[in-house]
């Protein structure tokens, strides 16, 4: 069975795109801790809040070591840190996280890291969804998401639509 942990990022950029669903029919139970959730309840300037009780797919559950958290708080996010300790504890298969340092601490943790973009093709390859090319475009121009140049090509490549 497929276990997914998802960071705050993943879902707020999917909530603007209104996009929250392809977790859901992606990978079944995504699971979030309640640091996450305090997170999506907070907005920015261009984000919404995202109550995450919307979602039947979406699990709130608590990481048990608070120490692992703390650990993890050295160099991440809280959002980021309850995710990984939550992942380490349930052994999910899957994190899902958009920020470098989170990513990196991710992979070092041995979890396959899938970002909003990535949840984006894998659901243009099921064809749970069309172009991808509008979507980043939404994403960057009205969130205000960084995505660089060379990653939004190789993107653009692997879903077929390069210039």
């Amino acid at each position: 069975m497929l276990v997914v942990v998802s960071d705050t990022s993943p879902i707020r950029a999917l909530n603007h795109l209104g996009c929250v669903s392809l977790l859901g029919e992606l990978y079944g139970t995504v699971y979030v801790p309640p640091a996450v959730v305090r997170e999506l309840e907070c907005t920015s300037e261009g984000t919404q809040v995202v109550d995450v009780a919307e979602f039947e797919f979406i699990r709130v559950q608590s990481p048990a070591s608070r120490a692992a958290v703390a650990a993890l708080r050295t160099s991440l996010d809280e959002g980021e840190s309850e995710a990984l300790a939550l992942a380490q504890e349930i052994g999910a298969s899957i994190v899902l996280i958009d920020e470098l340092d989170g990513r990196a601490r991710a992979e070092q943790l041995g979890f396959v890291v899938v970002g909003t973009l990535g949840v984006l093709l894998g659901a243009k390859e099921r064809g749970l969804s069309g172009d991808v090319r509008p979507l980043l475009d939404d994403l960057t121009t009205n969130l205000g998401f960084f995505i660089s140049d060379e990653l939004r090509n190789r993107v653009l490549e692997i879903a077929g639509e390069a210039d």
